[in-house]
């Protein structure tokens, strides 16, 4: 895989991940920091998703790790006027740039070490 595209895909996860800090920022949503804490990194419950297998688990989780799913909660959270869904949605984008930028990709059906920045783990 070529150097440079990992480059550029870390950046974008660091971007997205400051984008989603200043946003959850800016919705005051009043939140406690333990809370807002454990809302960071919910996402990283999908890998329960492989206890049922390789392919299930990494549609789970790229599913999970999408960046449009942050900024669609923050929307229906706006629609509905629920500051707490807006901020939400913030940490579970700022949480799908956070992993990019440390490099841990969206997964492939045959195995969670496979992703689309390259391996991870010890079988690096």
């Amino acid at each position: 895989m070529d150097k440079h595209y990992l480059i550029w895909q870390r950046l974008e996860g660091f971007l997205a991940f400051c984008a989603g800090l200043l946003l959850f920022w800016q919705a005051d949503a009043g939140m406690a920091w333990w809370l807002a804490l454990l809302l960071f990194f919910a996402p990283d419950l999908s890998f329960a998703g492989y206890s049922l297998g390789s392919r299930f688990g990494g549609a789970i989780y790229n599913g999970v790790h999408l960046y449009a799913f942050g900024p669609l909660a923050m929307g229906v959270g706006l629609a509905l006027a629920w500051p707490g869904l807006v901020a939400a949605g913030a940490l579970w984008l700022g949480h799908s740039g956070f992993d990019r930028m440390l490099g841990y990709g969206l997964k492939s059906a045959d195995s969670f070490s496979h992703t689309h920045l390259g391996p991870i783990g010890k079988a690096r």
